[in-house]
Order: structure tokens, then sequence, then C-alpha cells
């Protein structure tokens, strides 16, 4: 059986995160997305908000699981019994971000193996923290995140405000 992780902090779950574990979860038996509990990123969902967002959103993948982590990531990859890392990729700058990561989580966990897929090219523009700064200032990203992830995106920018 091979097993992946997909690990990101998933604030939101964007239709990009969505093409990509679509896409992963035809390569593998099975994929867990790591919801990374702790971050430097400014998150405007909870841990436990994430993680609904992000099951409701691959309730059609049967081989898809949703479980959080903190620490390092390959030791979640190690934990999951995961072989290989899902990540994705959109432009130059996050190739080489991934890249440096590549070489540490290498040097970390030498049997994890790390699998890039390009997004789609409706997608390569796409990024979690965009796409708040767009709801914020009431634009339409009806078409950036699946709808029950845009209700709660809207209820969270309005209730701000």
């Amino acid at each position: 059986m091979t097993i992946a992780v997909y690990p990101g902090t998933f604030d939101p779950i964007t239709n990009g995160h969505l093409d990509i574990v679509t896409r992963a979860a035809r390569l593998f038996d099975r994929i867990t997305i790591g919801i990374y509990e702790k971050s430097d990123k400014h998150l405007v969902f909870t841990t436990e908000e994430r993680m609904d967002l992000v099951r409701r959103a691959v309730a059609n993948l049967p081989n898809v699981e949703v479980k959080s982590f903190s620490g390092l990531t390959v030791d979640f990859a190690k934990q999951e019994k995961a072989q290989v890392m899902i990540r994705g990729l959109r432009m130059n700058a996050d190739f080489e971000k991934e890249f440096e990561m590549a070489m540490m989580n290498r040097k970390l966990a030498l049997d994890l193996d790390l699998l890039c897929l390009m997004a789609s090219q409706e997608y390569q523009f796409l990024s979690s923290s965009l796409l708040k700064e767009v709801a914020r200032l009431g634009g339409n990203i009806s078409d950036l995140v699946p709808e029950h992830v845009a209700e709660a995106l809207r209820k969270k920018v309005y209730d701000k405000m």
C-alpha cells in the first residue's frame, strides 16, 4: 500500500488544493491531508474549522482522510507511515521554496520522497492569502473555493467588520 501525506495550513482550502489532492488520490492508495495546527501565518480559521472545511471538500474521495498535526512534517509523515509527501507547485517562487524544504526533509527523513504536482493553469495565481484578501475586500471568490468554504469565509470576514 502506497501512502502519501499532503501537508499545509489550508486556511482555507481552495480549488487549487482540491485539484492537487484529487489528482494525487488517483496515484496513491491512501492520502492523509495534514493540517498544520500552529503557523506563523495569520490564520482566519481554527484548526477544527479548517479540518471540517477540508473534510467536507474531500468527502467524495474515499481514500483521503484529514488529520491535524504539530511539529515536523516529516514526523507526521512517519506517524502516518507515508512514503511520499505531496506538494503543489504554482510558479518559480514555489519551486525555490519547495526545493529548499525538500532538501531539509530529505536530510531528516531519507525514506520520504517528495512528489510535486504542477497546479492546473486556472489555479496558477491562487493562494489562500490572496483569496482571504479578495474576500476581505468584498470580491467574488465563488469559483475559487467550494461553496461551503466561500460561505464560511464570508461569515468570518463580515463578523470582523
